[in-house]
């Protein structure tokens, strides 16, 4: 995880809605018909899991233009036409991605109600936010740019304040090597010379002092605190534009006995100069199955049989053991979390409280990380996160399920799910894992521990600039993203689910309720984001028919997906993490999902 712990939402996506919708800016003249109101201003909305601000400008000569930002990720420069205000309707189209909007203003202007369409129709309505500035402004107000240093990590953070007509101040804060932009403060508090405030989205506290009128010093934490000083700046620096993605031209499905080819041309580029060029330690490992045919292979640094961090892919198979144990008669979906771990851990709550189910769904409430996390090493910060940290988390935040809960995605959430049913059947995650999954399904090298032997297989990890980083330790919330494996491994995993039916029933234990287990796994429970619905920790893709899932650590990514109707599925393993244009491993597995579904893949030049 980053310092300022802002990882980029594991569900970036190279194409579709999410990736479109990252940052649309959204420039040029609106034809205006007879209209009244005064649309001119900011307008905040959200769609699934993304937070939108829609900017309105009107010109002298009654042009109207506008810019669609996504906060959560920062990416900006993808020009949107066709505007058109009419009365109180009010549209436009992002042709670079596809899409369109189409909404209607409230007569006061206030809020913009409409559907954004992408492939499907989704509702996505704004808010005009009402904030009026002080007449004269306070003296922290303005834009503030420090840098956060820990380890080999130096992040730059931005902060834009300001304060309303009451005097109540408001900031967000940006990360903005991290392509975070926007992320709202709360408890800002500004009493000269002492300033400070909250950062709820990341769990983060910055207090200190207004020295003079160009120089704010302080602390930043998120566990432990770190320096974090900041210096008044004129203007405020914003996401480098961000090219729309561009896609080879289609050709005829492609089977995984021609993949291997066609990936030598779609790569080329990229093995030259780009993400897999000489001298940047990246190597991947791909392994394909179509109709039965089995094929793994190569790039770069790696080897077939090379060892990763799977990161975040672990996440199903802790789905998995609790579909395990479910059809073993040894849990219900519908326990409560809590009555799995050790007696007395957390009081049980008044009202409903959240279960198993709740927890492999991400439908928990449950924030993303726990807020006691002070990594002692940052380089490694889940190493030392032992379970009487967890569990102290859990005496504090309670485990009450929120009256309405919506997807968000949760490590602690996986983590904590691992735990409880490690804890229920009194062996360790690593244990549990072997007998539940690994072993019935004859999967020698993946596990959370390496032996000797496979120490020697396992890659150098590598950070967004390509220098070697230390491998990751989950400590108390391995059932989130601890496991280590190759692609042989994870392809014979990802055929098991393709084709459940064709495996064989053991004669009694884990391996006898295997089948069952995984088609139990992939029953569609609740909604995820935008056009994604989730199974137990698999996410299904309405569009394409994939079940997929990807992961991150501090030095790898990876990506796998199976889809039941074309009969084919991949594994990317890949030894380098995610930078500021997302993840490689998810460019180039849903490149590979496209060329076998015969559709244009998204270019993997850069």
């Amino acid at each position: 995880m980053s310092i300022l712990e802002i990882h980029w939402m594991k569900y970036v996506r190279a194409t579709g809605l999410v990736l479109a919708l990252t940052a649309l800016v959204c420039g040029g003249a609106i034809t205006r018909a007879q209209s009244k109101i005064k649309v001119d201003g900011d307008y905040a909305g959200t769609l699934g899991p993304l937070h939108l601000k829609l900017h309105v400008k009107t010109d002298a000569a009654g042009a109207i233009t506008a810019t669609l930002d996504s906060l959560d990720q920062g990416a900006l420069g993808i020009p949107c036409a066709d505007f058109h205000l009419d009365g109180l309707s009010f549209t436009f189209a992002v042709p670079a991605v596809g899409g369109s909007y189409a909404g209607s203003f409230s007569a006061d202007g206030n809020t913009l109600a409409g559907t954004w369409k992408q492939g499907q129709s989704l509702p996505l309505s704004f808010t005009r936010d009402k904030f009026v500035p002080a007449v004269k402004p306070s003296r922290v107000d303005g834009i503030w740019l420090g840098t956060l240093v820990a380890g080999s990590k130096s992040l730059r953070v931005q902060i834009i304040v300001k304060s309303d007509a009451t005097g109540k101040e408001f900031c967000t804060l940006d990360s903005l090597d991290q392509q975070m932009f926007g992320a709202e403060c709360a408890q800002v508090q500004f009493n000269a010379p002492n300033f400070s405030f909250d950062v709820p989205s990341v769990h983060g506290h910055w207090e200190g002092k207004l020295v003079d009128e160009k120089n704010l010093m302080g602390s930043w934490s998120q566990g432990s605190p770190m320096a974090l000083n900041f210096v008044r700046q004129l203007t405020a620096l914003m996401a480098a534009p961000m090219a729309p993605p561009t896609y080879d031209a289609a050709m005829p499905p492609v089977s995984a006995a021609e993949l291997q080819s066609v990936l030598d041309k779609d790569l080329a580029e990229a093995l030259a100069s780009g993400q897999l060029a000489p001298g940047t330690g990246a190597g991947v490992s791909i392994g394909v199955v179509e109709h039965g045919v089995r094929k793994v292979f190569s790039y770069g640094a790696a080897k077939p049989d090379s060892i990763f961090e799977i990161g975040s892919i672990t996440k199903t198979f802790t789905g998995l053991i609790l579909a395990q144990l479910v059809e073993q008669g040894k849990v219900r979906f519908e326990d409560p979390v809590r009555t799995l771990l050790p007696a007395g851990t957390v009081e049980k709550p008044a009202g409903a409280e959240i279960t198993l189910l709740d927890l492999a769904t991400q439908h928990s409430g449950l924030p993303r990380l726990p807020t006691n996390m002070s990594p002692a090493n940052p380089e490694n910060p889940y190493a030392d996160y032992d379970a009487a940290k967890l569990y102290a988390f859990l005496t504090k935040q309670g485990v009450g399920k929120p009256e309405k809960t919506e997807f968000l995605y949760s490590n602690l959430g996986f983590g904590l799910l691992g735990q409880a049913l490690a804890v229920h059947a009194g062996l360790t995650y690593p244990e549990l894992l072997k007998q539940e999954v690994t072993a019935p399904l004859g999967l020698k090298d993946t596990t959370v521990a390496l032996t000797a032997e496979q120490q020697t297989r396992f890659v150098q990890g590598h950070n967004p600039a390509h220098r070697p980083v230390a491998a990751w330790d989950l400590g108390a919330l391995e059932g989130a993203g601890a496991i280590r494996s190759t692609a042989s491994d994870m392809l014979t995993y990802v055929e098991a689910n393709l084709h459940p039916e064709k495996l064989a029933d053991g004669n009694a234990g884990p391996g006898a309720t295997m089948r069952k287990a995984l088609v139990q796994q992939h029953v569609l429970r609740a909604d995820a984001m935008p056009g994604t619905r989730i199974a137990l920790a698999w996410l299904f893709e309405t569009e394409t028919g994939n079940y997929w899932h990807n992961g991150g650590t501090g030095g790898f990514t990876s990506y796998s997906f199976f889809n039941p109707t074309g009969d084919y599925a991949a594994v990317v393993l890949l030894n380098t993490t995610l930078g500021s244009t997302g993840s490689f491993a998810d460019r180039l597995g849903t490149h590979i999902s496209q060329r076998l579904a015969g559709k244009p893949a998204i270019s993997l030049a850069k």
